[in-house]
């Protein structure tokens, strides 16, 4: 079911894997300014994290089947962004077994392309009862500072090799093919 735009439901469980799914984003992609443009780009990595853990994950079950089974790592987005991580097994690496490569690669798509942004965000379940809609107008309508500061991190041909992983089960996820409905 589609939900409106702007609602999300996104579970607790999936903290983890936004949180390190947009810190890897933002190292492999980083705010060339000062700490205001590193927040801005922090801003639409997270939004377009969200929205992709979201539509990858949008029932609780499933968020508790990649916490439980682990979303796989940064090992082979490291490679294909040429980002240099040399000892995976040190503490401070151990953030980069969260990050989700398919949500990284949903999220790249969403940023090169807010109009598409904005059709997945348009195909987010409802957000139930109670609960606020969030907003995603720095991903979906970035003026020219968010385009700015997130340069690398929205810039297609710098991004495309992590993109084009996954671009088409969310292609398919989002628009799904009408032709064949009777």
């Amino acid at each position: 079911m589609r939900g409106k735009r702007g609602h999300l439901r996104v579970s607790v469980d999936l903290s983890s894997v936004v949180a390190a799914t947009t810190r890897w984003l933002n190292a492999a992609y980083p705010a060339s300014g000062g700490a205001f443009d590193r927040a801005l780009a922090e801003a639409q990595a997270q939004q377009a994290v969200t929205v992709a853990a979201s539509l990858r994950y949008p029932t609780k079950v499933d968020a508790a089947l990649v916490v439980l089974a682990g979303p796989g790592g940064s090992a082979r987005l490291d490679w294909l962004a040429g980002t240099e991580v040399h000892d995976l097994e040190h503490p401070d690496h151990a953030w980069r077994t969260w990050v989700d490569e398919v949500v990284a690669s949903w999220a790249c798509c969403l940023l090169a392309d807010p109009a598409l942004a904005a059709r997945a965000v348009a195909a987010l379940p409802p957000a139930p009862p109670g609960v606020p809609a969030s907003s995603f107008g720095r991903l979906t309508e970035p003026g020219r500072r968010e385009q700015n500061a997130a340069f690398l991190l929205r810039h297609p041909d710098l991004q495309a090799p992590v993109a084009e992983l996954h671009r088409e089960r969310l292609l398919e996820l989002i628009e799904p093919d009408t032709s064949t409905a009777a």
